[in-house]
């Protein structure tokens, strides 16, 4: 499959065809946009648009007028292929906020590099209840600098809730948790996404984060997933690239503050 189909594949499948991330979640069709509506603690926002230059600005108002109705603040997940061309222009017209673009890459499971090796003395545990979710927020507090109470919530209730749609890892040295990430499964689709690879300072540059990604790949193969979809940083580029991820396109978070 060539690049252009993989992304059409990607389009169809995850964005315009989305389901809900999570339980108490709902996904609605509107005028030429996909969006998400969660309850508190959960994702609200526009995973897919399909809109012309003459209607994206009434598109752009609606979507406001609806999540303010509601009290939620939430994202315009914007693809650089996405329509019209300046839909960036347009959003940071209408108060939106962008946050860092990073690129989304795909990789196709069976033709990953997954020979990825620990540091004497780290190991890699599966997460399956509340103390190994703390580690898993213990880390991503460290390795972003950010609040973890949201992942935290969300990832408790995925692991009770609906189980088989999500994998969380953590990398312990010791009793110390210092790599965490997640995957979330997408049944009736060939994709898997990789989400929150985070390192806490001190422990990287010594091939974790690529361990983490290797075991996730493994996992996915077992449950009969084709790909790997991940929105990589800067400084994840380079270490996917290496393990056989291609670069389809950039993905860049408009948020919007009610």
């Amino acid at each position: 499959m060539d690049h252009a189909e993989l992304l059409g594949l990607f389009d169809h499948d995850l964005r315009a065809g989305a389901r809900p991330d999570g339980p108490g979640a709902r996904v609605e069709r509107t005028g030429g946009v996909v969006r998400q509506v969660a309850s508190v603690g959960g994702w609200n926002g526009i995973v897919w648009s399909d809109l012309d230059e003459a209607g994206a600005d009434a598109a752009i108002a609606g979507q406001i007028g609806h999540y303010t109705g509601l009290g939620l603040d939430f994202e315009w997940k914007l693809y650089g292929h996405d329509r019209p061309a300046d839909l960036g222009r347009r959003l940071r017209a209408a108060g939106f906020t962008p946050g860092a673009e990073e690129t989304l890459m795909i990789g196709e499971v069976g033709a990953l590099a997954l020979d990825a090796e620990l540091p004497e003395g780290v190991r890699v545990v599966p997460v399956t209840d509340p103390a190994g979710v703390d580690h898993v927020a213990d880390v991503h507090e460290k390795a972003f600098g950010a609040d973890s109470s949201w992942l935290r919530h969300q990832l408790l209730t995925r692991l009770s809730a609906d189980p088989d749609t999500v994998v969380a890892v953590v990398a312990m040295a010791g009793d110390q948790p210092v790599s965490a990430a997640r995957m979330e499964l997408v049944p009736g689709t060939p994709f898997a996404g990789l989400w929150g690879g985070g390192t806490a300072p001190g422990w990287r540059g010594q091939g974790i984060y690529r361990s983490l990604v290797a075991h996730r790949a493994r996992a996915a193969a077992a449950r009969g997933y084709r790909y790997l979809q991940v929105d990589a940083s800067g400084e994840s580029r380079p270490i996917l690239e290496r393990l056989g991820f291609v670069s389809l396109t950039t993905t860049t978070p408009y948020e919007y503050t009610t």
